[in-house]
């Protein structure tokens, strides 16, 4: 193994997977600062009128990558390259880094979280607990959480977070266990919140619920989180893909009852059940 390098030395370590192109990245930089200087929109444009923009750009590329688009990947990561050119032009021209410095940022951080790879360990570290002794100096554990991630993805952070100090379940069954425990709670909230009267025929409608009952749905969905964790599978993706699956369901139920006659819009349950268990089998 080597021994962990200098700053200057540390570009020869990876210099040689370089390839001809590599340099069509910092033309990005360069047609930003362009822009900036020929086009009155961009040159007034700041780093937070451009937030919701990287936002959005962001998701249009999990969005391609999702669909195994890769024709729209490669244009969605050009936009989202675009405003992180346009991010470091601006800190340049505020005089608080340049591209160098983050791309010397991000060397240094990879090289301490793979001492494998630049140093002399014989293994890869454990992710959590190397990220842990990155942020003991820091007195608040989820500094760096970004409050902008969707709930699911911050719930799982967070709760990674408290794993790597060592507060965590030992193995899958204590949040499984959680679950029901939360799922009782749930039903128990609800109960006391519908005391007196009849069982309503729909669900109420969202926001309609007591405080109570709100914040019992909240520690069934955060303890389904720890339960997703510890099986090893993201609890935003696996919340999509159950969402597409419901999805292309329902449209092949509407499917095979239009194709029968059935008037699904008002077909009773029995009715839609039993075309949707027909779908289910059929997959």
């Amino acid at each position: 193994m080597q021994e962990p390098t200098a700053a200057a030395d540390r570009e020869t370590l990876h210099a040689g997977e370089a390839r001809e192109g590599d340099d069509a990245l910092a033309r990005a930089l360069a047609l930003v600062r362009f822009l900036r200087v020929r086009c009155p929109w961009d040159a007034k444009q700041t780093p937070q009128t451009l937030r919701p923009y990287l936002l959005e750009e962001a998701h249009e590329v999990a969005d391609a990558i999702r669909a195994g688009d890769d024709a729209g990947l490669q244009g969605e990561l050009g936009d989202l390259l675009l405003n992180v050119a346009f991010q470091i032009v601006l800190a340049e021209e505020r005089g608080a880094f340049a591209a160098a410095g983050v791309v010397e940022a991000l060397e240094a951080k990879m090289e301490a979280r793979h001492p494998h790879v630049y140093g002399d360990a014989d293994a890869p570290p454990d992710w959590e607990s190397l990220k842990a002794a990155e942020r003991e100096s820091a007195d608040d554990p989820f500094h760096g959480v970004s409050a902008g991630l969707d709930p699911l993805s911050r719930a799982a952070r967070v709760q990674e977070r408290m794993a790597g100090f060592g507060f965590d379940w030992r193995d899958l069954a204590g949040p499984v266990e959680k679950v029901r425990e939360e799922t009782a709670e749930l039903e128990h909230a609800a109960a006391e919140d519908a005391s007196g009267s009849p069982a309503p025929a729909v669900p109420p409608r969202i926001g309609e619920a007591s405080p109570e009952v709100a914040e019992e749905v909240g520690d069934l969905l955060f303890a389904v989180v720890n339960a997703s964790r510890w099986a090893g599978v993201h609890p935003a993706n696996a919340l999509l893909g159950a969402v597409e699956k419901f999805e292309r369901r329902c449209r092949r139920m509407i499917e095979l009852a239009e194709s029968r006659c059935l008037d699904w819009k008002n077909a009773d349950l029995a009715t839609l059940d039993a075309v949707w268990e027909e779908v289910k089998a059929g997959e």
